[in-house]
């Protein structure tokens, strides 16, 4: 299968690089030239492979929802990535970068968080791997995930809030890189998503290109072809949608959807549409859009979804927008809200509300009956119990 890579300094055409404090330069460099050679072994890919299968039950399935392709006219299929040990797509990369932690003889694992699927995938990982775990997540995503923050205590992980700005996953992840050049020798910081230095952009999606392998094996079963049309899969960071994209890049067939939170839409001064308003800028660590003042001051981004609420957007998505070789949507809270409800009632499957943005999306497709269609169900909506219940009476 064809891979998508950055050049030899971390970059997407003009997006990406390393930026980094002087105290971080002996880890990210170490990083920088040792992943590759570490993860590409046969040793790393046995251990790797084992744990996703008998440990966190993959492949995961695609499944033909009859319902929603009744509704839309077309060939709809869910990856279930929400049927993963954790309830979401987060673990692919965790198990793949505590092993690579390992190896670099890291005794300390860090982690930032938003909606919580990250970091409970960290401490799962730490607790199956012994190493100790600290999570940073904003105040405000601790009170709106308390049940996965209940998790990550229960896992034995340590969670740290942040204070500081809108108290979501920017600060969170602010305080993460605060912690790590306060020390950097034995601490590793897994960050969790297609975001951050090189080599971590590439590395994120080398882990969660699983997805996107999974899919094209299974398509040929469903359907005698490795390519669907359409691949839709909701966008923050990006890691998810990274993966379920990765070897449908560049095929000359599939489009590929990213779909971005627009808030209370995309203009209201209440969104994290970071590609359809983002101008191009430095945030943790690399270059790419995010969403800005005129000089330079990160405007604070907001969504229902304490995943998708990040002011930035992975490197490999700016230029891959940039190219034409995505398609670049957005979805406001009341629309996602009622694709969760409409998944939840017509096949018994409550999705995380990151996944709801993408499912949204098939309203404003214009399909044939012909069309398949993939859409990334990256995780289940247990954690989003409190906001959903918000929601009862309206949607009953």
């Amino acid at each position: 299968m064809k891979e998508f890579n950055p050049n030899e300094q971390g970059y997407y055409g003009e997006y990406g690089g390393s930026f980094i404090p002087e105290m971080l330069y002996k880890n990210v460099s170490d990083l920088q030239e040792n992943y590759l050679d570490i993860i590409q072994t046969e040793e790393f890919q046995q251990e790797l492979n084992l744990l996703l299968k008998d440990y966190v039950g993959r492949p995961t399935p695609l499944f033909y929802s009859a319902n929603l392709s009744a509704k839309y006219n077309a060939k709809i299929y869910l990856k279930r990535e929400d049927l993963n040990h954790t309830g979401a797509h987060k673990i692919n990369n965790t198990i793949g970068q505590v092993l690579l932690a390992k190896r670099l003889g890291k005794k300390r694992i860090i982690a930032e968080t938003g909606a919580g699927q990250h970091g409970v995938a960290t401490a799962t990982t730490c607790a199956l791997l012994n190493l100790e775990c600290t999570v940073f997540m904003g105040a405000h995503d601790i009170e709106r995930q308390k049940p996965n923050v209940e998790r990550m205590r229960m896992l034995g992980a340590k969670v740290v809030a942040a204070q500081s700005g809108s108290k979501t996953l920017k600060d969170a992840t602010n305080e993460a890189i605060r912690e790590w050049i306060n020390n950097p020798q034995e601490t590793y910081y897994v960050i969790g998503s297609v975001v951050g230095p090189h080599p971590y952009p590439d590395m994120v999606a080398k882990f969660q290109s699983i997805i996107s392998k999974e899919i094209k094996t299974q398509l040929v079963e469903h359907e005698g072809t490795p390519n669907p049309d359409y691949v839709v899969a909701c966008v923050g960071g990006g890691s998810n949608a990274m993966g379920a994209f990765y070897h449908f890049i560049d095929n000359g067939h599939t489009k590929l959807i990213a779909v971005e939170a627009a808030g209370l839409g995309v203009e209201s001064g209440q969104t994290a549409a970071t590609i359809a308003l983002g101008k191009q800028g430095i945030i943790h660590g690399s270059k790419t859009y995010l969403i800005q003042t005129e000089d330079g001051q990160i405007i604070e981004p907001y969504s229902i979804s304490a995943g998708l609420d990040y002011p930035g957007i992975g490197p490999a998505h700016a230029y891959l927008s940039d190219t034409g070789k995505i398609t670049v949507g957005s979805i406001t809270d009341d629309e996602a809200i009622k694709a969760a409800f409409e998944l939840t009632r017509i096949d018994g499957i409550i999705p995380a509300l990151e996944s709801a943005h993408a499912l949204a999306y098939l309203n404003k497709m214009t399909l044939k009956p012909s069309d398949i269609v993939v859409v990334n169900l990256s995780g289940r909506g247990d954690k989003d119990m409190i906001t959903y219940s918000k929601y009862f009476n309206d949607e009953q």
